[in-house]
């Protein structure tokens, strides 16, 4: 077959580099390496993944709460900069309002070095975490995540268009891992359902409410 040129010739998977730490900026000690979070807004964790369509490419980035693996933030765009990784940030910390103390744990990438990203996270009074340099499985919620995405949605979609992908992503994201996407790691529950059984376990008076007739 290779004789006559019969044989299939797989098309090559152009790889995006979303993590650039060749960077001056400071870098923050790593402080989840022996920490299994207990409570939700404890530990978030960031990271940034690209979406193939048919003549470029689009970022996606993300924050969850590793406690119950919910997404919390997410942001996309056509350009891999500080501004799509805040878009995540601001839209976690809307919906959250976390207390001071929060970690906030991400790779060394350059988004989450920078001074702007940084300050706002000084603002919000998080403790800041970063991956150790070449350990991906530092940031092994968020890796996750993104093999999930990759695997149950973007490998199973052709996007064509910018508009594609904001439709789907999203959809994804609060639709179907949030709310049905099963977790071993939460007995089996998706996230939203774990937190809600979570939040009626340690409130009792929230557990009131919900059996009131």
């Amino acid at each position: 077959m290779r004789e006559n040129h019969w044989s299939c010739v797989p098309r090559k998977k152009r790889w995006i580099v979303t993590t650039n730490s060749n960077h001056g900026l400071s870098i923050y000690p790593n402080l989840i390496m022996d920490l299994t979070p207990i409570s939700v807004n404890q530990l978030w964790v960031a990271d940034i993944t690209y979406i193939r369509i048919l003549r470029c490419f689009m970022y996606l980035s993300v924050i969850l709460d590793a406690f119950s693996r919910k997404a919390i933030g997410y942001a996309l765009s056509k350009r891999l900069d500080t501004r799509l990784a805040l878009g995540a940030l601001h839209m976690a910390i809307d919906d959250r309002h976390p207390e001071p103390g929060c970690i906030h744990h991400s790779d060394r990438g350059v988004q989450y070095a920078s001074h702007e990203y940084v300050k706002e996270l000084t603002l919000y009074n998080f403790q800041i975490s970063i991956s150790r340099k070449g350990n991906p499985y530092d940031n092994a919620y968020a890796e996750s995540f993104i093999k999930t995405l990759t695997s149950e949605e973007v490998e199973l979609w052709e996007y064509r268009t910018m508009e594609d992908v904001q439709e789907r992503i999203p959809s994804f994201i609060e639709d179907v891992y949030n709310q049905k996407r099963l977790h071993s790691s939460l007995d089996y529950r998706p996230p939203c359902e774990f937190e809600a059984m979570v939040l009626v376990t340690q409130n009792p008076c929230q557990r009131a409410l919900i059996t009131a007739p």
